[in-house]
C-alpha cells in the first residue's frame, strides 16, 4: 500500500513510501547528517538511492547538483514521484540502472561527494531470504557487492573527494580492508548505538580519495533512550537540515 508522510521529521518533504516493500529507515537520516558537505562542492552522487530519502535530505544542506542511481523499476518510479511532488527536479537527477554501468556514463573524477546506504549482508543462494525481491536487493549483495561499490567510487570520486557510508559495524574490519585497497583513506568514524549499554550495531565512515593517514573517531550516537524515545541529537537531525537550507 502506497502511503504519504513527512520524512521523518522534515515538514517541508514528503515521502511516498508503499509499505508492503522496504522502506528507508532512519540510516537514510543520519547519513546526510554525518557526511561532510563543503561549500565549493559542485556535484554529489547517491548510490542505491531506494525512494530518494537521502538526497532529498541532501538538497537541504547543499546546493550542489545531486545525482540518484536506483536499479529497482519500483522504487525507481516511487523516487521519481517524490522528486516531482517536492519540485526538486532541478536539484536532483535521477537514473534507473544498474549502478556498475555509471562508468559507461561518467569519466573518471567526476563527484566531489558519493552517499552510499549499501546491502549490509552478503548473498548466497542457501542463504534466508525474505520472499519480497525488494527486500532482497536492499539488504543482501545480490546485484552489486561491497567491493564493486570502493572500486567504482574510486572511479568516479574526484582526487580528495569524500565517501559517506553507513553500514553494519560486524563488517568495519572488512570495509576498511576493502577501502584501502580502492585508495580510499577512512578520516572520519562515528560509531551508532540502539541506546546506552547496548552493542553498535551501525557505523559511519567517511572515505577520502587519496587521503592522508590521520581518522577521527567522533563521539558515540545514541539513537535512543531507554524508554524508546529518540535521542535529543537525533531529533536534531530532524530539524538540522532545514537550518542548513540557507548555506
Amino acid at each position: 500500500m502506497e502511503v504519504l508522510h513527512d520524512l521523518v521529521g522534515f515538514q517541508n518533504l514528503k515521502i511516498f513510501q508503499n509499505t508492503d516493500w522496504f522502506s528507508f529507515s532512519l540510516d537514510s537520516v543520519l547519513l546526510p547528517n554525518f557526511v561532510t558537505l563543503n561549500h565549493n562542492i559542485e556535484r554529489v552522487l547517491d548510490l542505491g538511492t531506494g525512494n530518494a530519502p537521502i538526497p532529498m535530505i541532501l538538497s537541504l544542506k547543499t546546493k550542489a547538483k545531486i545525482v540518484a542511481v536506483e536499479i529497482q523499476e519500483d522504487l525507481y518510479q516511487l523516487a521519481k514521484k517524490n522528486i516531482d511532488y517536492n519540485h526538486l527536479r532541478d536539484r536532483i537527477e535521477l537514473l534507473h540502472l544498474d549502478m556498475k554501468k555509471l562508468r559507461e556514463i561518467y569519466g573518471p573524477d567526476t563527484f566531489d561527494v558519493i552517499t552510499c546506504n549499501p546491502p549490509y549482508f552478503k548473498y548466497q543462494e542457501s542463504s534466508h531470504l525474505n520472499d519480497d525481491e525488494h527486500k532482497v536487493i536492499a539488504r543482501h549483495e545480490k546485484c552489486i557487492t561491497l567491493e564493486d561499490i570502493f572500486s567504482l567510487c574510486f572511479y568516479l570520486l574526484k582526487n580528495q573527494g569524500v565517501l559517506g557510508m553507513v553500514h553494519r559495524t560486524d563488517r568495519l574490519i572488512e570495509i576498511i580492508h576493502l577501502a584501502n585497497q580502492y585508495h580510499l583513506e577512512v578520516k572520519r568514524l562515528r560509531l551508532v548505538y540502539p541506546k546506552e549499554n547496548t552493542d553498535s550495531n551501525l557505523v559511519l565512515i567517511e572515505f577520502r580519495k587519496n587521503g592522508r593517514t590521520g581518522l577521527k573517531i567522533l563521539p558515540p550516537l545514541y539513537v535512543h533512550h531507554s524508554d524508546g524515545s529518540y535521542t535529543d541529537e537525533v531529533l536534531n537531525m530532524f530539524k538540522e537540515s532545514e537550518n542548513n537550507e540557507s548555506k
